[in-house]
């Protein structure tokens, strides 16, 4: 009679710990996300005041538009590599958010 109970407690705990380790993974893999969207945001920063002060300091109309065409180029494919590095970091999120669970779903099967 008490083992369905045994049994039930056990596979909460199983639960428990899994859910834990996945919340931990989580915290960590957001912390690993909001580090990254911090660099880049600096780096972006960055960037723009350097176009800007050389902008300021362009001779020339054609030079302006040189400048920002080099910036918006720069500017584009640092923004599409950051995309990129983001869309890696979510699916790892997934993925180490879901690993703790696949014990214990392979189990209720």
């Amino acid at each position: 009679m008490t083992q369905p109970f045994e049994d039930a407690n056990k596979a909460g705990k199983e639960y428990l710990d899994a859910s834990l380790k996945s919340f931990a993974s989580i915290s960590k893999s957001v912390q690993a996300i909001a580090a990254e969207a911090s660099e880049y945001t600096k780096k972006s920063f960055e960037a723009g005041s350097a176009a800007f002060e050389k902008l300021v300091a362009a001779k020339s109309l054609d030079k302006a538009f040189e400048i920002q065409a080099d910036y918006a180029k720069q500017a584009y494919e640092s923004f599409v590599a950051e995309a990129t590095k983001f869309g890696e970091l979510y699916a790892d999120v997934a993925k180490e958010a879901y690993k703790p669970f696949e014990a214990v779903v392979a189990k209720a099967k």
